[in-house]
C-alpha cells in the first residue's frame, strides 16, 4: 500500500499553482501510478460532453477512448458522482474490458470547484479484490485538494 501522506505532499508539491486539468491529471496519474504495484492501470476520463468520458493522461496500456456514462464502472462513477470499489470486475454489470487482464478496479468521481463531475480517475488491477476502502478514502482526498481546493 502506498504511504498516502507522503504521496499527497508530493501531489501538491508537484501540482501547486498549476490550474491546467490535463496537466494536473498527467501529474496525479504518474505519480499514483508509480506508487503501487498494484496499479496495473491508472489514469483519467474526461467529461468532454453531455453524458460522456473521453480517455485523458494515464500510464499503463491502451484504455478506452470513450465511455459513455451508461456504461462501465467508470460510466457509474460519472453518473452518480460516488466511488465505485470492485472488487472483481466479471461480477459488475455491464462491466468494460478495455483489457482483458484487469480483474478489480477503482473508480473516483473528480469534481471541480463548483461540484460539478469534471472526470473519473480510473485505476485497474491485474489482482482481484486489490483496492480497499483505505485506497478509496486517501484517493479522493488527493483529487479533492488537487481539483476543487480546500
Amino acid at each position: 500500500m502506498p504511504d498516502y501522506a507522503t504521496l499527497s505532499k508530493t501531489i501538491a508539491s508537484l501540482t501547486e499553482g498549476e490550474d491546467d486539468p490535463v496537466a494536473l491529471m498527467a501529474t496525479v496519474t504518474c505519480e499514483v501510478h508509480h506508487s503501487d504495484a498494484r496499479f496495473d492501470w491508472t489514469g483519467f476520463y474526461r467529461v468532454t460532453g453531455p453524458q460522456m468520458l473521453k480517455i485523458g493522461p494515464y500510464q499503463g496500456g491502451h484504455g478506452c477512448l470513450q465511455i459513455p456514462f451508461s456504461r462501465g464502472v467508470c460510466g457509474a462513477a460519472a453518473r452518480t458522482g460516488q466511488v465505485q470499489l470492485v472488487s472483481d470486475v466479471d461480477a459488475f454489470p455491464g462491466h468494460i474490458a478495455c483489457a482483458n487482464s484487469t480483474r478489480s478496479e477503482l473508480v473516483l468521481p473528480v469534481f471541480d470547484s463548483a461540484g460539478q463531475v469534471i472526470a473519473v480517475f480510473d485505476i485497474d488491477s491485474d489482482q482481484p479484490d486489490a483496492f480497499t476502502q483505505v485506497d478509496a478514502d486517501a484517493l479522493a482526498a488527493i483529487l479533492r485538494d488537487v481539483f476543487s481546493g480546500p
